[in-house]
């Protein structure tokens, strides 16, 4: 760098100008270098000079050439530059901080001020040095989110310092800390020796109810992160541990914890899931919104081993109501997201339990369940004709084998049922001893009609397919799954009853419930429970038959044979996966947004405009970052990166919320076809991008088009490691659409061919011996 005179203003400031060294050299009366911006660059003693820098130079060279101008006895190593928002100054926001002329500060670097903090951490305890020493924890929160200052506080054992700071402090100073940890912790090194008592710790901190909000969340997050670490990510499927069966990380990788470790601890705690699920009843959303976060995550990542205590015990905690309630709270617009994750994982719960077999021979838990139908039923059982014992026969099974009569629905049928006779044993037993004492062909199997009334509601909410939701609003009476089966088994009885049916019509009476589940489910976001049940209760039963046949004529019977379900179910998988891909692309083509201003921001935010209206985002080819700039007008981006200097890490994405924010004052309304309310009315194409880190908006936008906006919100949340749900109607249209579309010209290639779709296939018996073999095919 070159030094010549030139004036300055303000106190304390020299009369001096810095410029970058050319090739021809730069002087004052160079025209090339009256293009290039001029920063001003205050030193520590307020020293103000004026620099123009070289935007190919390292941030490094800056620096050393800036030392040498000012003739620092110290090394150039020890000093940085930060912008007046104390954004550190790097080789990826360089040309940044030079085009927008920022004004930087020459202050410690990332080694000093890390020896620095260090130092003072060691000397709370010393007389005289409490100040100082919570101001360094305070300032820690902020450093640690830049990785080279990280990289140092590692080098230098700063963890087990701020491992100490957690393991004995409490109030404000643990939620400095905390909080310290947490944006360590967004690092994929330098925290991978964390032990047990560590966890342990984080996870009574969190089993406290008199813990502070402030205190609450970090933990939240902290646990959260330990969750997803598991090994499977990084090492993959393959490499398994000889001793534990599990997989095994690299060495010295963060990616050592997962479900399993964590679950240890929280077992030792017995408290923490009860205060986790208690807290999603809290006023303050953040830690509702941690809570619904870290339990969805415990749901994304649940070991096999583990699964069936854990989901017992969230079960047993009523999480499923308390999610009910939050969906008609007034936090819900921040929670949206959440629930719709939690809705997702609850439907992956029921699809896991629909295809385990119920096993009473080898699992008690099972045996138990239908030993209280049995004896809930108060009958005896007989021996039949033929010696063989006659006993669940009587309650409506077709036969003696559970195993088969469950194989369709499988333990969430075996959970319906118990719940159904759980919920009034005495008309259970009554029906039981009615359906007996009627001939043979005039009973109905209630055990059957139960069975059957489970695979219509996995029909109606595609639990066939786990992972690819759809849904775009809430399903509260999906959360009331057992609810809504004890009322539907309720209906098929009564419609048995007043139709006089007989043993060969109960799959005319499953017509008659499948189009009555359709039609009391309906729009079930605004629907109240109390509308159900009377869909459920008093409908009669000539209406619902004039309604079915109706319906019938309007659609082939072909649809509703099991084959064309089943075949329905694959395609539909496919048109997701094709519509995510779809989405995908459209993000890696990029885009231009228009900043916005939160719709909850106070009167100071509103009439703060955002300094460049624009900014164009691209996803990039490893679908990690999202990469974006700022602009006051809009301009051609060229293809790959060079043009976007700032970007979003993905893993530190934890939802995007939509409806959230509203244009600035005084934009271009016309261009974005937004409404002429005030300036705080939410934009339908508004959508924010929330940090894990700590719950805010990293960003705030409004899409052109309701297509940009449906590829956007739904693409960031299909990226989601922990999100199954998508967010616009025209993303489900367009899985729909492909589904049927799909469909149909299969069914086309069938009827074209005359081939008869049976109903169902019957498996034959098993051989007898292994004296066979399977001939080729020619």
């Amino acid at each position: 760098m070159s030094k010549h005179a030139s004036s300055a203003s303000g106190a304390g400031a020299s009369r001096s100008t810095l410029a970058p060294p050319a090739a021809n050299g730069v002087g004052s009366g160079n025209r090339k270098s009256a293009l290039v911006p001029t920063n001003s660059v205050t030193t520590q003693d307020g020293t103000t000079v004026r620099a123009r820098i070289d935007p190919t130079l390292t941030v490094e060279d800056v620096v050393r050439q800036l030392c040498m101008n000012l003739k620092f006895a110290a090394q150039s190593t020890n000093y940085a530059l930060r912008d007046d928002n104390g954004e550190l100054l790097t080789n990826d926001n360089l040309r940044r901080m030079i085009k927008n002329k920022s004004h930087l500060r020459l202050v410690n670097s990332a080694a000093v001020e890390a020896a620095a903090i260090i130092e003072k951490l060691y000397a709370r305890d010393d007389e005289g040095q409490n100040t100082n020493w919570k101001f360094a924890l305070f300032s820690l929160q902020k450093f640690l989110r830049e990785e080279q200052f990280a990289k140092e506080f590692l080098y230098r054992d700063g963890l087990r310092v701020l491992i100490d700071v957690i393991n004995t402090q409490h109030g404000n100073t643990l939620a400095y800390a905390l909080t310290a940890m947490q944006n360590l912790m967004e690092l994929d090194y330098g925290w991978s020796d964390l032990d047990s008592a560590f966890i342990l710790k984080i996870v009574q901190i969190l089993s406290s109810p008199q813990s502070l909000v402030n205190v609450c969340r970090p933990a939240t997050a902290i646990l959260k992160k330990l969750v997803e670490a598991d090994p499977s990510v990084i090492a993959g499927p393959q490499a398994a541990s000889s001793s534990t069966g599990a997989p095994a990380a690299p060495p010295d990788s963060v990616y050592c914890y997962g479900f399993r470790v964590v679950y240890e601890q929280m077992c030792r705690e017995k408290g923490l899931l009860e205060t986790v699920v208690g807290r999603l009843g809290s006023a303050d959303t953040a830690t509702a919104l941690h809570s619904m976060m870290l339990i969805n995550s415990l749901l994304s990542n649940v070991s096999d081993d583990q699964w069936d205590e854990f989901v017992f015990q969230l079960e047993r905690l009523n999480v499923r109501k308390a999610v009910i309630r939050l969906m008609s709270s007034h936090t819900v617009d921040d929670l949206t997201s959440c629930i719709l994750d939690f809705q997702a994982n609850m439907l992956r719960v029921t699809h896991r339990k629909m295809v385990t077999l119920v096993e009473p021979e080898v699992e008690p838990a099972h045996a138990s369940a239908l030993q209280f139908i049995w004896e809930s039923s108060k009958v005896r059982e007989d021996v039949d004709p033929e010696g063989g014992v006659f006993k669940w026969r009587k309650v409506g099974f077709a036969s003696e084998d559970l195993i088969q009569e469950f194989t369709e629905v499988g333990v969430l049928g075996l959970d319906c049922m118990r719940n159904f006779v759980q919920e009034d044993p005495e008309f259970f037993s009554k029906v039981v001893l009615e359906q007996l004492s009627r001939p043979q062909e005039r009973r109905c199997p209630i055990a059957k009609a139960s069975n059957e009334v489970v695979e219509l509601l996995s029909e109606h909410w595609a639990i066939f397919a786990p992972g690819y939701q759809t849904s775009t609003t809430f399903q509260p009476f999906f959360l009331n799954f057992y609810r809504v089966h004890t009322l539907a088994t309720h209906f098929f009885l009564r419609m048995w009853n007043e139709s006089g049916s007989a043993a060969g019509d109960f799959t005319r009476i499953a017509a008659l419930a499948r189009s009555q589940v359709n039609v009391a489910l309906k729009r079930e976001n605004v629907k109240e429970w109390h509308e159900v049940e009377h869909d459920f209760v008093e409908s009669e039963y000539r209406a619902v038959r004039d309604r079915q046949m109706k319906e019938l004529e309007a659609e082939d019977e072909l649809l509703s044979k099991v084959p064309v379900r089943n075949l329905k179910e694959k395609l539909y998988k496919e048109s997701f996966e094709f519509v995510r891909q779809q989405r995908i692309h459209c993000m890696m083509q990029g885009a231009w947004f228009m900043n916005a201003v939160p719709s909850n921001a106070g009167p100071k935010d509103v009439m703060r405009r955002p300094a460049k209206p624009w900014r164009f985002m691209r996803l990039d080819n490893s679908s990690k970052y999202l990469n974006y700039v700022d602009s006051a007008v809009k301009f051609p981006v060229r293809n790959g990166i060079e043009d976007l200097p700032d970007r979003v890490e993905i893993s530190s994405i934890a939802e995007i919320t939509t409806g959230t924010c509203a244009p600035p004052p005084n934009v271009l309304r016309e261009q974005y076809d937004l409404p002429p309310a005030g300036p705080l009315t939410p934009s339908p194409l508004s959508f924010s991008i929330i940090s894990s880190i700590d719950g805010t908006s990293i960003a705030d936008h409004i899409a052109p088009d309701q297509g940009r906006w449906a590829d956007w919100t739904d693409g960031l949340n299909m990226l989601r490691r922990d999100s199954g749900h998508v967010t616009s109607d025209e993303t489900k249209g367009y899985v729909d659409a492909l589904t049927e579309i799909g469909l149909k010209i299969k069914l086309l290639d069938l009827s074209g061919e005359k081939v008869d779709i049976p109903s169902g296939l019957v498996a034959g018996p098993p051989p007898i011996n292994t004296d066979f073999f399977f001939s080729d095919l020619i």
